[in-house]
């Protein structure tokens, strides 16, 4: 028996090599490509002023946010870790590819400051003391979550520190949307951002979309990205609800490439 089980962690061992240095030479012939791809900048853009005086550590993901016009420089992928950051695919999501989704200014915007119309109000433990994190949902996320959670295996992936996300993410996620959620630990910290590697969550990179309105986040992996605008109170925002057609038609494409291509060539 242990032989077996010997040879068998073996051969999935030369499997798994052989598939990383596959996606490794399409990354790099991919490279020269993704000059072409989403653009982005590789430092911080602060979000508008809170007028807050009280200076708290920063729960929430701080990376810089998308804008228009900006350039985009390729960055040489780091090697896989020995452990992935998700469990295995389960039976029922098998086949969907991997949408690793954002949480703040992509889903909801939050806020030490007092908010009258805030959905939700979170308290949040900072050094022996409860602060309370209001927090607005983006319109249209429910209708987004609830059909994305049809077509892929979703995952929330966030810069933000979990005491703070995952009571976001309890009461956002009403539907059991996403099959896994990632913070702050499981990201990679880079030239002061914290960036989202891919290639550590263990799904065949040519069907994992990431949807983030930080390209600072997927720095490692532009061609894989969603771009969103980042979002923090225009309740007049129809741009989840734009996404989903493109999701639908990405959901029955072999790869992901081609039409993230086309996305960000619009």
């Amino acid at each position: 028996g242990d032989h077996i089980s010997i040879i068998s962690s073996v051969l999935s061992l030369f499997f798994t090599v052989s598939q990383c240095n596959l996606s490794l030479k399409k990354q790099r012939s991919r490279s020269i490509f993704s000059t072409l791809f989403c653009c982005f900048r590789d430092y911080n853009v602060e979000p508008p002023s809170s007028n807050s005086t009280s200076v708290l550590p920063p729960l929430v993901e701080e990376n810089g946010g998308l804008q228009k016009g900006d350039q985009m420089q390729v960055i040489p992928i780091p090697s896989p870790p020995a452990k992935y950051l998700l469990p295995e695919m389960t039976i029922s999501d098998y086949g969907k590819k991997c949408v690793v989704i954002d949480l703040d200014e992509t889903l909801v915007h939050s806020s030490f400051k007092p908010i009258s119309n805030a959905d939700f109000i979170v308290p949040v433990e900072i050094d022996g003391t409860i602060h309370q994190v209001y927090v607005l949902k983006r319109p249209h996320v429910d209708e987004f979550l609830q059909r994305m959670g049809e077509l892929f295996e979703c995952v929330l992936f966030t810069a933000s520190l979990a005491k703070y996300a995952d009571p976001v993410a309890d009461l956002l996620d009403r539907w059991g949307v996403f099959r896994a959620r990632l913070f702050r630990e499981s990201c990679v910290f880079h030239r002061g951002n914290y960036v989202k590697d891919l290639s550590r969550l263990g799904r065949e990179l040519s069907k994992v979309i990431i949807v983030d309105n930080s390209p600072a986040s997927y720095i490692f992996h532009p061609e894989n990205a969603v771009p969103v605008q980042s979002w923090f109170d225009d309740m007049t925002d129809t741009e989840l609800l734009d996404l989903l057609p493109f999701f639908e038609g990405l959901s029955k494409e072999e790869e992901v490439y081609t039409m993230l291509h086309k996305l960000c060539n619009r």
